[in-house]
């Protein structure tokens, strides 16, 4: 017999069958006050399938994993409540933007996804969040900067046809796009609410850049990107609470570090260790859970549970 978790129901009976490969559930429900009878019938793992979120991603462009740690001090907040977990993650190579947004939104690394350097200017030929949160009959959106418009909707990028989106036959479905690294973040997290506002997207992504601007102006030792980490930290946290009562879960994570020569590419570490927050009911905050960056689109497909193909770090979630 099948025991499966089964949340936001009150369940009445359940039956499974054994029979098949197929596995079949019938439940009868309450929801919100009304009763119901569904049967769920999957070759998918049952929790996955009736595992249904709502994610906001934020990726926080350029932020090196020890900046996080000691300048997030809102996000640290969550943590040191037992409301968040962090965790370091190693990005992939090479340690660029464009193809390090292509490995996030589709956990395929740069070497195999093509996407190898920042001036690489098509559509991915890989599947999304995007992508398959929209085939599920999901509605996504993105504020975020015109390289993932490219990637994802239509490329090269036209200010005056793609910067504000509404399509839904695309990938992103709904967003606001933005061309110039100084774009204010509190600029680009307004956008991102008013999104959410107008659209409830099932999946969100923000991704300001104003951290990443203040590395490549200043270097990461220095005291304008230190204080960009803690802005965009006081930032996040108009809205993070809001985001957390309406039942998103939240991941914020970032694409690369940064370097004292103002840049990055390579293999040092304060180039490649960026952090992951987690907050929501969804995730377990297991202190001995090893996230990789390639695994951050399946393991937001499962929690969104739409069918995909990616790998998941299981140990995340609950």
């Amino acid at each position: 017999m099948l025991v499966t978790r089964v949340n936001a129901v009150t369940v009445g009976a359940w039956l499974a069958s054994e029979e098949s490969l197929e596995t079949c559930i019938v439940l009868s429900v309450l929801i919100a006050g009304k009763p119901g009878s569904y049967r769920f019938c999957s070759y998918l793992n049952m929790e996955t399938r009736l595992m249904q979120h709502n994610v906001i991603l934020v990726v926080l462009d350029g932020l090196n994993y020890e900046v996080a740690r000691h300048a997030m001090g809102h996000l640290q907040a969550y943590a040191g409540a037992g409301r968040a977990a962090l965790y370091k993650l190693e990005c992939e190579l090479p340690s660029l933007s464009r193809p390090l947004y292509e490995c996030i939104l589709t956990g395929v690394a740069p070497i195999r996804s093509g996407i190898v350097h920042n001036h690489v200017s098509r559509l991915s030929n890989q599947r999304s969040v995007f992508h398959y949160a929209r085939d599920a009959g999901l509605t996504t959106a993105a504020a975020a900067y015109h390289w993932v418009s490219e990637l994802y909707n239509r490329t090269p990028f036209v200010a005056a046809r793609d910067r504000h989106t509404r399509d839904d036959n695309l990938a992103i479905q709904h967003g606001h796009f933005y061309w110039v690294d100084h774009y204010p973040d509190s600029h680009l997290f307004a956008d991102a609410e008013s999104l959410r506002l107008q659209h409830a997207p099932n999946f969100l992504l923000v991704h300001p850049m104003n951290i990443d601007d203040a590395g490549h102006k200043h270097g990461l030792d220095t005291a304008q990107y230190r204080n960009s980490a803690r802005s965009a930290d006081i930032i996040l946290a108009d809205y993070l609470q809001g985001w957390l009562d309406a039942g998103y879960q939240v991941l914020v994570t970032a694409d690369h570090g940064m370097n004292n020569d103002r840049s990055h590419n390579g293999l040092l570490a304060e180039e490649r260790e960026v952090p992951l927050f987690v907050l929501g009911d969804a995730f377990s905050f297991n202190p001995d859970a090893t996230p990789l960056q390639t695994q951050l689109c399946g393991t937001i497909c499962e929690l969104l549970g739409v069918p995909h193909d990616k790998p998941v770090c299981r140990e995340l979630l609950k």
